[in-house]
C-alpha cells in the first residue's frame, strides 16, 4: 500500500490542494494487422492526418504566448515533418502495415535515436511520442490522449505530460501539477514555472496512490493525500516585482541576466523578455536535419537570424554539441558502448578540426552581419589542455573571446587553471549534475539526484565561483538551475557572475536579484552549502 505522503522534485513553487483529475495514459501499440487491402490508399492517409494534427496545434498556438506558443508551434512543425510521414508511408507500402502501426514504428525509430543522444536531444523524445499519439488517434478516429476538459479547479496527476499539453494548461483551472516521471529540466517544469502553477515531478508511486484529493507543495516537493471534502486551496502566485532590465543585486553588484536560445524564435522571445544578452546559443538546430555538413554560408545566415535581436549586446555561442551520442550523418560516428561518455562535443573536433574551423568562420561572419557582441564556448571540456586548444582556434578565427562549458566534474575541479587559458567559463548545471551523480537526467527513477539544489552540486559551483573571483574572469550558469529565482540568489552568493535561462524566467530572476543584497545572497549560499540534502538546502535558502 503506497504511503499517503510522497516526495519528488520541486520544479515550480507554490502550495495548493483540491480534487484530483488524472490524465489518460498514452495510447498503446496499434495492431500490426490486418494488412491493408490497398497499401497505396492506406499510405495516402498519413499526410492528411499529419496536416490535421499540425493545424490544431497551430490554432492552439494562436491563443498562447511566449514559451507556450513557441512549444505549440514547434510541436506542430514536428507533426508536419515530411521525414516522419515519408518513413511511415514506406512501412505501409513495403511491409503491409496499417497506417497507425506504421506511424508508431517510424516515430519510435526517431525517439530511440534521440534517446541515445542524451542531454538536450533526449528531452525531445517526449515531444516525438506526443506527436506519434496524436497522429495515431487521428488515423484511428479516436480522441487523442492528453489533458481532459476541467469542469472546476483541480490538481492534475499524470505519468508525464507532453510539452504541448502543458503549454495548453489554464492556470485558472489547474491548481497544481504532479507527475510520476519527468525531471527538473523538462519542458513540463519550465512551463509550469512560466504559468505560475505549483508542480512536483518524479513522484515515485504517484499513480498507485488512491486519492480523490491531494495537497501539493511545489516548494518542498511533497504530495499528500487530502480530505476531498475540504475547501479547495488555490495557489497564491507571487507577483513579479518591477525589474529595470539590469541584472544586479539591490546594492548594485552585477549579475547579468541572459537568455538561453536555440532558434530565431527563442532569440526573439528572450529579447522580448528583457534578457541583457544570450548566455547560451545552441547551434545544433543548424545541423539536425542535414545529411551533409551545412556550408559556411548556410551556417552564417542561420546564425545571423538568431543573433540579430541582440545587436550591440553580448551573445555566447556554443559550438556544435554533437558526436557519437548525437549522431549526425556527415560526422560518420563509430558505434560506442557508452556514447554519453564517448566522443561528443569538443572531442569530435580533435579528429575533425576542419568542422570546428568552418563553424567558427561562420560564427565570425554572423557576428559581423548581426552586430552582436559575440563570444564562443566549447561543450564537453575536461582538461586545461583541451580548453587551451579550443581558445587558440577561436582566436585564430578572429573571435576575441573564447570560453568553455563546465559540465564535467574534472573541469569544475580545475576551474582556476582553465580560467588561466580562456576568457570565461559557463556552467551547464544539467549535465554537471548528471555526471556528478552518475544519474541520467532523462530517467525519472533517478531524477532526485539531478535536483539542482543537491549540496554536492552546490559545492562544485562554489569552487567555480571562487575561481572566478581569484582570476577576475566571468563564470556564468546556463543550466536550468539559473531559472529558479531563489536558487539564483544562492548562485550569486557563490560567486557566479551571470545567469542564463529560458525566456519565461528572465524577469522573475532579474526581480529576485534586485530585491536582495549581495551579503544576503552570500548568507543564503553559506546556509545551503551547510546542509546535506536538497530539501534542507531549499529550506535553508528561504530569504
Amino acid at each position: 500500500m503506497p504511503s499517503e505522503f510522497l516526495s519528488g522534485v520541486a520544479v515550480s513553487p507554490g502550495r495548493a490542494s483540491g480534487p484530483v483529475v488524472r490524465v489518460a495514459e498514452p495510447l498503446g501499440e496499434p495492431a500490426a494487422t490486418p494488412a491493408p487491402a490497398d497499401p497505396a490508399a492506406e499510405a495516402a492517409r498519413i499526410v492528411p492526418a499529419a496536416g490535421a494534427v499540425a493545424a490544431r496545434l497551430e490554432k492552439q498556438a494562436e491563443t498562447a504566448s511566449g514559451e507556450a506558443a513557441t512549444i505549440l508551434i514547434t510541436t506542430a512543425a514536428m507533426a508536419a515533418d515530411p521525414a516522419l510521414a515519408s518513413q511511415a508511408e514506406q512501412l505501409v507500402k513495403t511491409q503491409g502495415l496499417p497506417a497507425a502501426r506504421a506511424v508508431y514504428q517510424a516515430a519510435e525509430g526517431f525517439a530511440e535515436a534521440l534517446a541515445a543522444a542524451g542531454g538536450y536531444m533526449a528531452e525531445r523524445v517526449r515531444d516525438v511520442r506526443d506527436v506519434r499519439d496524436r497522429l495515431i488517434a487521428e488515423l484511428l478516429g479516436i480522441a487523442p490522449p492528453g489533458v481532459p476538459e476541467l469542469a472546476s479547479p483541480s490538481v492534475l496527476v499524470a505519468r508525464d505530460l507532453a510539452p504541448a499539453d502543458t503549454a495548453g494548461l489554464d492556470p485558472a483551472k489547474v491548481l497544481a501539477l504532479v507527475t510520476e516521471e519527468g525531471g527538473p529540466t523538462s519542458h513540463t517544469a519550465i512551463l509550469a514555472r512560466a504559468l505560475g502553477i505549483p508542480a512536483v515531478v518524479a513522484v515515485r508511486g504517484l499513480l498507485a496512490l488512491d486519492a480523490q484529493a491531494l495537497a501539493v507543495d511545489g516548494d518542498a516537493g511533497t504530495v499528500e493525500v487530502a480530505d476531498p471534502s475540504a475547501p479547495v486551496v488555490a495557489a497564491t502566485v507571487a507577483q513579479v516585482a518591477e525589474w529595470n532590465g539590469t541584472g544586479a543585486t539591490s546594492d548594485g553588484h552585477r549579475v547579468k541576466v541572459y537568455g538561453n536560445v536555440g532558434s530565431p524564435a527563442d532569440a526573439q522571445a528572450a529579447a522580448d523578455a528583457g534578457a541583457e544578452g544570450v548566455g547560451l546559443f545552441r547551434t545544433e538546430f543548424c545541423y539536425l536535419n542535414a545529411s551533409d555538413e551545412p556550408s559556411v554560408a548556410e551556417q552564417r545566415a542561420a546564425y545571423t537570424a538568431v543573433l540579430s535581436p541582440f545587436r550591440g549586446k553580448p551573445v555566447i555561442v556554443r559550438t556544435l554539441d554533437a558526436g557519437a551520442d548525437k549522431p549526425l550523418a556527415f560526422l560518420s560516428p563509430e558505434a560506442e558502448p557508452n556514447p554519453a561518455l564517448g566522443v561528443r562535443g569538443l572531442r569530435v573536433a580533435f579528429d575533425r578540426p576542419e568542422v570546428l574551423d568552418r563553424q567558427l568562420e561562420a560564427i565570425a561572419g554572423a557576428a559581423t552581419d548581426s552586430g552582436a557582441d559575440v563570444s564562443v564556448m566549447a561543450p564537453m571540456v575536461a582538461t586545461v589542455e583541451e580548453a587551451a586548444w579550443f581558445a587558440e582556434r577561436v582566436r585564430a578565427a578572429g573571435i576575441a573571446r573564447a570560453g568553455v562549458m563546465i559540465e564535467i566534474p574534472a573541469a569544475a575541479l580545475s576551474a582556476r587553471e582553465i580560467l588561466g587559458v580562456v576568457d570565461f567559463v559557463s556552467v551547464g548545471t544539467n549535465d554537471l549534475a548528471q555526471y556528478t551523480f552518475a544519474a541520467d537526467r532523462q530517467l525519472g527513477a533517478v531524477a532526485k539526484l539531478n535536483d539542482p539544489w543537491q549540496p554536492g552540486l552546490l559545492r562544485l559551483l562554489k569552487l567555480i565561483g571562487d575561481a572566478a573571483k581569484a582570476t577576475g574572469k566571468p563564470a556564468g550558469v546556463c543550466g536550468e538551475a539559473a531559472a529558479d529565482p531563489r536558487l539564483a540568489l544562492v548562485l550569486a552568493g557563490l560567486g557566479l557572475t551571470s545567469l542564463s535561462m529560458n525566456a519565461p524566467a528572465v524577469r522573475t530572476v532579474g526581480a529576485s536579484l534586485a530585491a536582495t543584497t549581495l551579503a544576503e545572497c552570500e548568507a543564503l549560499a553559506e546556509a545551503a552549502l551547510a546542509t546535506s540534502d536538497p530539501a534542507a538546502a531549499r529550506a535553508a535558502a528561504r530569504p
